[in-house]
């Protein structure tokens, strides 16, 4: 388990992160999401002990990062696939951490198998695509066997492939009972993996809830109906306390009303229902909406005039975003 409590970093004048207090528990994917620039890295880097918090604490399993007696057997952490010695081989990179970490040298060959890197094995790691690199880096979180997985941006560089097997890899981690904290800007992605999210902008933490839960609090809920009658149903829909748009295509968009509601108006209404389907927001539309105001650098329209970058309502405070997180749907 990762516990934040109060936690803050200030690089000069720049606050990186400001009272971050949140908790990752064991047995599920925790997503990490945040803007460019809202302190995803800069928090985990806090958490394995590699910045010094300005005030507040980050323990892992109870214990700050540095007290850890066998650090890499409690948590395995990839923040920079290319952080790795060029002329050596993945199997003698892999060699060299554990033997300066006090692990078994064979568990390089394991690892190595277990991310599909045994046949290149022996040749450089200064020479793998970006791809092949992302893999040895898992490699080596894992090569403790730590009960703490932290990866940041583990599928960039991946191929479907790839990232299809990093997804289940994290799923199988995380149902042996570990905790799994994954940041990542692939909205898709972290829909289809994340159990939880922590999302953060600007330093602050804008919510913490489930993803289901963050997809309904933070995005408008509609339902596609399609009818021979559509005045009939706009007109009932209108006095349910609903709202109903032509969607172009001959079908009709309700807001502010569940599809179960507008099929029980459509048969008091007695009018035929041709297609009644509930339209699921994204993720991605849920985060774009949240994090609109804790957007750092922001481009311009295609064709626009210029004047993108820093977004004009940037600074050092706190946006609108910067309040108390979403703990069961909406901004509080």
């Amino acid at each position: 388990m990762i516990e934040a409590r109060g936690l803050t970093k200030r690089y000069g004048e720049t606050l990186a992160v400001s009272e971050l207090s949140f908790t990752v528990q064991p047995g599920r994917i925790t997503g990490f999401l945040g803007p460019n620039g809202a302190g995803k890295t800069t928090t985990m880097r806090l958490i394995l002990g590699l910045d010094r918090p300005t005030r507040g604490t980050v323990t892992v399993n109870g214990k700050e990062f540095r007290q850890l007696a066998r650090p890499m057997q409690e948590v395995g952490a990839l923040l920079d696939a290319k952080a790795v010695h060029g002329g050596r081989s993945a199997r003698n990179h892999l060699r060299c951490l554990a033997e300066a970490n006090n692990l078994p040298l064979r568990r390089a060959g394991e690892v190595l198998e277990l991310v599909g890197l045994s046949d290149v094995a022996g040749k450089r790691a200064g020479g793998f695509s970006l791809g092949m690199g992302q893999r040895l880096g898992i490699a080596a979180a894992l090569l403790g066997d730590p009960a703490i997985l932290m990866f940041d941006e583990p599928v960039n560089g991946l191929d479907p492939e790839g990232i299809l097997w990093i997804r289940n890899l994290m799923k199988a981690l995380a149902a042996e009972g570990r905790t799994v904290f994954v940041s990542s800007h692939l909205m898709s992605e972290m829909e289809h993996t994340a159990d939880h999210l922590i999302v953060i902008g600007r330093g602050r933490v804008i919510a913490d809830c489930s993803v289901a839960d963050f997809i309904a609090g933070n995005s408008v809920q509609s339902v596609r109906v399609r009818t021979p009658d559509p005045v009939v149903l706009v007109n009932a829909v209108a006095q349910a306390g609903g709202t109903a748009v032509a969607d172009g295509d001959g079908a009709i968009v309700v807001q502010g009303l569940t599809a179960e509601r507008v099929g029980d108006l459509a048969f008091t209404s007695r009018i035929p229902v041709h297609e009644l389907t509930p339209d699921r927001a994204s993720l991605e539309a849920a985060f774009m909406e949240l994090t609109a105001a804790s957007v750092e650098f922001r481009a311009g329209a295609p064709g626009g005039p210029p004047g993108g970058g820093r977004a004009a309502d940037s600074g050092s405070e706190p946006g609108p975003g910067g309040g108390e997180p979403v703990r069961a749907g909406g901004v509080a």
